[in-house]
């Protein structure tokens, strides 16, 4: 709940401080213009991320294999041209940062292990529910505890 707060709450303020501050510094048409050229610019990334990724998605299942890194490129590169097309600098910021190479990367690899940690943990109860299912006697270790106030 406290994300949604930070989100929807703080970000926008955040942004329109900075927008403020910059506005001031460098002056309202030269703001105004590159609020213009990032939202363009995010544009241009999204088209061309969504052909950039469907050729290599197509190329690799031309090859018989999953495009899963492909899709999850695809989907960080449409978000970093979706937040260079909401206007602010705060976001074009975090989006330049999701466009650089060895960042999006790291962000591929902590999903990457995210999803794995998550799966081994949901195959563990899978194996018990198979077994269940097949009329077998799940891996339970029986014991006896008691419970001691002091």
């Amino acid at each position: 709940m406290r994300i949604f707060f930070l989100l929807f709450l703080l970000f926008p303020l955040a942004e329109l401080a900075v927008l403020i501050k910059v506005g001031s510094s460098i002056g309202v048409l030269a703001t105004i213009l590159l609020l213009i050229l990032s939202g363009m610019a995010g544009v241009l990334v999204m088209r061309l991320a969504g052909f950039a990724t469907a050729w290599r998605m197509r190329e690799r299942m031309a090859r018989g294999e999953l495009p899963e890194k492909e899709m999850l490129q695809g989907a960080l590169l449409a978000v970093a041209g979706g937040l260079l097309i909401l206007p602010g600098f705060i976001s074009d910021l975090i989006a330049l940062l999701i466009l650089l190479p060895f960042t999006r990367r790291m962000l591929l690899n902590a999903f990457q292990r995210r999803v794995e940690e998550q799966a081994s943990r949901q195959r563990a109860f899978a194996d018990d529910l198979r077994q269940r299912e097949a009329g077998q006697k799940p891996n339970v270790i029986e014991g006896e505890w008691e419970r001691r106030d002091s």
